[in-house]
């Protein structure tokens, strides 16, 4: 399948990559008609879902068992009035109903918001008229339906509820039933053109209200590069990628790329991550292919890896926040597997990574993605030299590449904002070394300025990782009057070392570390031990919270 949308589909070399990667992008694409339907075409029984769940339920799907049932979701979606254009939310977790609705969405030309379960009344409402969602799809579990019945009467545009079950609480549209009484489904004359929007993402910012990322019709294409380089999965692999549905890392993982390539995508539905029966669940159906954040693979190493049979695992990517070099080196010591690092946004495909040819540098985000021209300016709008640091852009001068958003949706002025003189600015720092490997720093606004020095949290975070007592962290600049900003380090400590959080011989331990592992002047000479660190619903740490709580908490002194 992938060699009808690419020019050449094996390369040998980064050159080779770069000069003669192409990605075939065909008139009015519909990945639900061009890539599902026509897998079930030519292959029906290949298999295209593995699904799981923690109460020992399974389930394998074909992809001809895929086009029956997005067809018949498709048909029950035309009965509740769901169209063209039309906005339709899906709070759906892992549940496997959330592959049948967004391939019928695409089907019908209508709209795909994928959203957290754990979205409360008050996001519902945001989002419903945000983007004037017509249609809400969702779990039927007591505390999602309760919030999204109780958005009704402050969400006018939402015209019907829909709930997958078990529970179908009154006010809700039946799903399983709404399927099996479809009708025979009529594929729309024209579904839709390239531009037309496909995917809206709600992006969980560190700071302000969430961002309306619209993705067009072509956007599953810039995913080959995702999935047949990035993740390097062949037809016969079974990949895992741990995201919730509503997070963007789903349709990076567990959707477009992943079926263009012919591999099948493996869920587990579980409740509460527990990485001993993660690592089951990768033992247990073989599993050939891993993608997860960093955090995942903190806690995966944590774990008696050696009771475990990964032998079919074969090959591991990591993105999502950036990654710490001593997790990479634990995970090959226990595993032999490098992990292949990248880097992108909810407005892109993946943008920077490392590739199978490429000899992986431990923290380093790899090199960027030939679909897109990416550089590094410096605050004037210069172009960076290796060595320093720059803002990560992307160049449109030359056209938009297939991947990158259309824009924020009912928002001109911050797309213009972001994306002006034909450059997108993703606000991430970063710089380049003389290989031409990229290497994070962090947000523009995350920056610290100290003495004049400027120091990158991810750095000092990194750092920071390497010490036992420390789960997780997070580093922020905090006001000082003699050196304008201190660095400061909020920690989550290990279980063993939480009996000594007012120990302040602790506190001199890690900054002691710090000042060995990195430049002495980056240490943090604030440090605070927490339960946990804010976050927003998609997992992001909220700097900006640590920095206003520690304002706060200074002025009542």
């Amino acid at each position: 399948m992938v060699e009808r949308f690419l020019k050449q589909t094996s390369f040998k070399s980064e050159e080779d990559f770069r000069k003669n990667l192409k990605i075939i992008v065909p008139e009015h694409f519909n990945f639900a008609y061009d890539v599902v339907d026509e897998w079930a075409r030519i292959d029906p029984q290949k298999r295209a879902l593995c699904w799981t769940n923690d109460k020992g339920a399974h389930r394998d799907f074909s992809f001809a068992d895929i086009k029956e049932q997005t067809d018949r979701t498709a048909s029950y979606f035309q009965s509740l009035g769901i169209g063209h254009g039309d906005m339709v939310m899906l709070i759906l977790k892992r549940r496997y109903e959330f592959w049948y609705a967004i391939v019928a969405l695409h089907k019908l030309g209508a709209v795909a918001i994928p959203a957290t379960h754990l979205l409360t009344k008050k996001d519902i409402v945001y989002r419903a008229n945000a983007a004037t969602i017509k249609v809400i799809v969702c779990a039927g579990e007591e505390e999602i339906c309760k919030h999204v019945k109780a958005s009704l009467p402050e969400s006018p545009s939402i015209e019907k509820i829909v709930s997958v079950g078990p529970l179908v609480p009154e006010g809700f549209e039946d799903f399983h039933k709404g399927i099996e009484a479809a009708a025979p489904f009529r594929r729309p004359a024209f579904p839709n053109a390239n531009d037309d929007i496909s995917l809206l993402y709600f992006t969980s910012g560190t700071t302000g209200q969430p961002k309306m990322v619209a993705h067009d019709f072509t956007y599953p294409l810039g995913h080959i590069v995702t999935a047949a380089f990035w993740h390097n999965l062949k037809p016969d692999d079974l990949h895992l990628t741990i995201a919730d549905t509503g997070w963007g890392k789903a349709v990076w993982g567990k959707l477009y790329g992943q079926w263009i390539v012919g591999a099948t995508v493996f869920v587990y539905d579980h409740e509460k991550f527990t990485p001993a029966n993660m690592l089951q669940m990768i033992q247990d159906y073989h599993v050939t292919s891993l993608c997860a954040p960093p955090t995942i693979f903190r806690y995966l190493i944590r774990e008696d890896i050696t009771k475990y049979d990964l032998s079919a695992l074969r090959y591991c990517t990591i993105a999502g926040e950036a990654l710490n070099p001593s997790v990479y080196k634990t995970f090959y010591k226990l595993t032999g597997i490098k992990l292949m690092e990248a880097f992108g946004q909810t407005e892109t495909t993946v943008t920077v990574c490392t590739l199978p040819w490429m000899e992986p540098k431990p923290g380093s985000m790899g090199m960027p993605n030939p679909q897109y021209e990416v550089d590094l300016l410096r605050p004037d709008g210069t172009r960076a030299e290796d060595g320093e640091e720059g803002e990560i852009v992307i160049r449109t001068d030359k056209g938009v590449p297939v991947g990158l958003f259309k824009g924020y949706y009912r928002d001109a002025e911050l797309t213009h904002r972001v994306w002006h003189n034909d450059i997108y600015h993703t606000g991430d720092v970063a710089w380049r070394d003389q290989d031409g490997y990229y290497w994070f720093i962090g947000r523009t606004d995350d920056v610290i300025k100290s003495s004049g020095y400027r120091i990158g949290p991810f750095e000092v975070e990194s750092a920071l990782m390497t010490h036992p007592a420390v789960v997780e962290c997070a580093i922020t600049g905090v006001p000082d009057e003699v050196r304008g900003q201190v660095v400061k380090a909020t920690i989550v400590l290990a279980p063993e070392y939480k009996s000594r959080a007012n120990d302040p011989a602790l506190v001199k331990e890690i900054q002691d570390h710090v000042k060995r592992v990195t430049a002495p002047y980056k240490y943090p000479r604030v440090v605070e031990f927490v339960d946990e660190l804010p976050k927003t619903i998609s997992g992001k740490i909220r700097r900006v919270e640590i920095r206003n709580k520690h304002l706060s908490d200074t002025s009542k002194k």
